[in-house]
């Protein structure tokens, strides 16, 4: 297994997680007392067997969870040092985008009108200038301008789904955010369409920090600076990628990572 080789200095804290615990329905906690700092401008995988917790930490950072109101939440996030929870949402979402399993370009837009939907679902009202640009730019950042620039209005869903997926990431990047969230973004993919996102995902940690859940260990090691694993709702082990792969300092994630559960 080929394992990224992760920055040899840390760069700075972006964001953390204090004491977080997020519970359903008062009782059912399924994440439990979690708190760990996320360096910037890398790419941070989460793992850990189903219902570990890893995606409802994930929804989290960006207050999905929020939707639900038999969900609490104790503890902070913080981003750059700011508690997320007394920002607005707008605001919030502006910082950290979110791209979600399975390519879920909104249907009935173009190509165009879904890169800059972030913009007309909050109320910003662009010139036709600028949204020209926005589009070229983020579109040219996902590696989809040439294939697509004749094909601006037709539908998003006209794409195949490595390509809606792109898209995705595309309108996550049209706000320019600090953080970009990804839920098993390869899942629904095929080998050349997911080893096209991992190539993405590693050049666009230059410029945003990324944070993805995924059950895949070949490409959590392939292409993280470090890795969570969860269990039971816990964070169990937190290091820099290799250091987890080769040298796991709990027995638990030594079994997930040699496949004796999960």
């Amino acid at each position: 297994m080929m394992i990224n080789e992760p920055n040899v200095t840390p760069e700075p804290t972006i964001l953390s997680f204090d004491n977080l615990s997020i519970a359903y329905d008062k009782d059912k906690y399924a994440v439990k007392n979690v708190s760990a700092e996320v360096h910037k401008n890398s790419i941070t995988a989460i793992m850990g067997p189903s219902g570990c917790g890893k995606t409802t930490l994930l929804r989290a950072i960006n207050r999905m969870h929020e939707l639900y109101p038999n969900i609490s939440t104790e503890g902070k996030i913080n981003l750059y040092g700011d508690n997320i929870y007394e920002m607005s949402t707008i605001e919030l979402r502006r910082k950290i985008g979110m791209v979600f399993q399975r390519p879920n370009p909104f249907p009935t837009m173009s190509i165009y009108e879904n890169v800059i939907a972030g913009y007309k679902l909050n109320g910003i009202h662009l010139k036709r200038s600028e949204r020209d640009e926005i589009v070229e730019s983020t579109l040219r950042d996902v590696a989809l301008w040439e294939e697509v620039k004749s094909a601006l209005h037709k539908k998003g869903t006209f794409l195949s789904g490595g390509q809606q997926q792109r898209l995705c990431v595309a309108r996550a990047l049209a706000f320019k955010p600090e953080v970009i969230l990804l839920d098993e973004p390869t899942s629904a993919l095929d080998p050349i369409s997911t080893a096209k996102i991992e190539d993405l995902l590693v050049d666009l940690k230059k410029h945003y920090t990324i944070i993805l859940v995924t059950h895949n260990m070949s490409q959590a090691a392939r292409i993280s600076d470090y890795s969570m694993f969860m269990y039971l709702g816990q964070l169990i082990e937190y290091e820099d990628t290799k250091t987890m792969f080769t040298n796991p300092k709990d027995s638990r994630t030594e079994g997930y990572l040699t496949g004796k559960f999960g």
